[in-house]
Parts: C-alpha cells; structure tokens; sequence
C-alpha cells in the first residue's frame, strides 16, 4: 500500500480538522451547478464563469469557512479566491483536475477528461493544498477503464514528482442498456472493485461514493489498509448523506467530501439569498455532520 510522504502528510493535515478527520466543502462543480441555479436550459448556458466563480466565493466564504477545506476547480474558482482574499488563511485548498462531463467511447463506455493544462506544478502555483481528480470506473469491465486508469496514472505520477498530495475519486455508473436494478445490486461490488483499481495505481487518500452497506464500507476499509477514505455525497438529500456518514465512519472512514447534499437548495442566482441560506441551512447541515463524525474518531487519529 502506497505511504504518503512526509510533505503529502503535511497536505494531508491540513485537508483535516483537529480531530484528524476529512471535511471538505465540494464545489469544483460547474454543469451541475449551472441546473442548480436554472432549469431552463437557455438560462443555464448563458450563466458564465464570473458567475459560477461568485457562487463558489460565496460557498467558500460562508460554508468552507466552518469545514477547514474547500475543493474547487481551476477555471471558476481560482486564482481569485486567493488572490482576492476570499479564502481564509486557515482554510486549505484542493483543487480539481478533471472537466466537467464525460465522452463516451464507441462502445458506450465512459471516458474521463481533465482540464487543460492543470498538473501538479500548476496546482501548486494557484496555492492548492493538494489536488482531486475524478475518473470514470467499472470495476467489473476491464475494458472500460483502459484509458481512464492511464489518465490516473500518469496524474499519481505527476503530483508524486512534485512530492504533493493527490486525492483520487472515482465514480461508477451504468453500462447502455444495463438494467437499473441489476445495477443498483452491484453498486458495493463495483466501489470495492473501483477502490482496488485506485489502490493497485498508488493512490494514498480516496474520495469514494457511499459503499452501500455496513459491511462493505468495512470491506473498504480493509482493501485501503493505512489509505484514508472519504465519503462523498453524490447530492443525495442531507437525512440520507447523514446516514451514510454514520454507517462510513462506524466502518473505518476518515471522514466526508461533500458539495450538493450541503449547498444544493441553497445557492440561487441572487447572491443575497445564497447568503443568507448558507448560513442558515447549510451550515446547520454541516454540524450535524461534524458531529456524526466526532463520535467516530479515535482519540489516537487525532492531528495535534
């Protein structure tokens, strides 16, 4: 099992709070946050960067703030939130390098893409803690992960050389013309499987979706060994995410990455209200995770 170096340690730390544990605000969105902010498909086109970077900025300051790290993407987000003083100084920072969407492959299989020209060198110039990629898995067709496990790879290789700390996730979905419910049934399957994939590649910390049950969360937790794994959210409502906070760190997980399940109902293309709702839905949201999670965590994980 892959060992984080002393400086990926260090990144590591400061992802964390003082109890050792993940809590990360996702919004690398930008797709997904543009059908939150309008359903009409024209409105939604013709809401640019600016806005989506204003929306972040927002999250960043009202939500972010209380969680201890942020993970946003390199087109939207940053420089600016450095730059113009949004971020605070003890909020670390993750930033994503995979683009929003997929291709699809002659066989109907799912193909990653990143953003252009975002390594690792380049995470570190825009003051990235560390960096988050994103691949598309099938854990249970080899053929489908070809080229996504080469894009994972060469990127652990990347942020290896610059000695800096990379957060792997990974994503599962439905083959075309796949039965929903034979589907849905090999979903714990297919994140163990997907987790093995990430593991067997040298990842050091994963950011997986929720594993389906008790038992396989604690199967998880075994294939990792020393490898912590968060949970993300995957915008199911927050009574849902709460349970499987609960059954993912009484499992062995080291805590959340969670973006929409926190924020999704919250955001709007008035700024004035997205503020107010941060502060009064979201943040609320975010403590009962907190302390979901507080009663999970071992004294001896803690980070002094």
């Amino acid at each position: 099992m892959a060992q984080m170096t002393t400086a990926e340690r260090r990144g590591y730390h400061q992802i964390c709070g003082r109890d050792g544990a993940m809590m990360v605000i996702a919004c690398d969105q930008r797709g997904g946050m543009r059908t939150l902010l309008a359903s009409d498909p024209a409105e939604q086109a013709a809401i640019g960067n600016e806005v989506l970077g204003d929306t972040k900025a927002d999250i960043t300051r009202y939500l972010a703030s209380e969680a201890g790290c942020v993970l946003v993407d390199p087109i939207c987000a940053v420089p600016h939130l450095v730059d113009q003083g949004v971020l605070a100084r003890d909020t670390a920072l993750l930033i994503g390098l995979d683009a929003s969407g997929w291709d699809t492959s002659p066989e109907g299989y799912r193909l990653s893409k990143m953003v252009e020209g975002i390594d690792a060198r380049r995470v570190r110039e825009l003051g990235g803690t560390g960096g988050k990629i994103m691949v598309y898995l099938r854990s249970d067709t080899p053929e489908a992960n070809t080229q996504n496990l080469a894009i994972l790879r060469d990127a652990i290789a990347d942020f290896a050389r610059e000695d800096l700390l990379l957060v792997v996730e990974f994503l599962t979905y439905a083959l075309e013309g796949e039965d929903a419910e034979a589907y849905k049934a090999k979903i714990p399957e297919l994140i163990q499987g997907g987790s093995r994939l990430c593991l067997e590649l040298g990842s050091k910390v994963l950011k997986i979706p929720y594993p389906g049950s008790d038992a396989s969360c604690a199967e998880v937790t075994r294939l990792s060994g020393d490898v912590p794994w968060a949970v993300l959210s995957a915008g199911v409502d927050h009574a849902t995410f709460l349970g499987q906070v609960e059954s993912a760190m009484r499992n062995g997980a080291s805590g959340v990455i969670a973006g929409r399940s926190l924020w999704k109902d919250c955001i709007s293309l008035d700024r004035a209200t997205t503020r107010s709702r941060l502060t009064s839905v979201a943040v609320p949201r975010l403590r009962e995770i907190q302390a979901v999670i507080a009663r999970y965590r071992a004294p001896a994980a803690k980070v002094a």
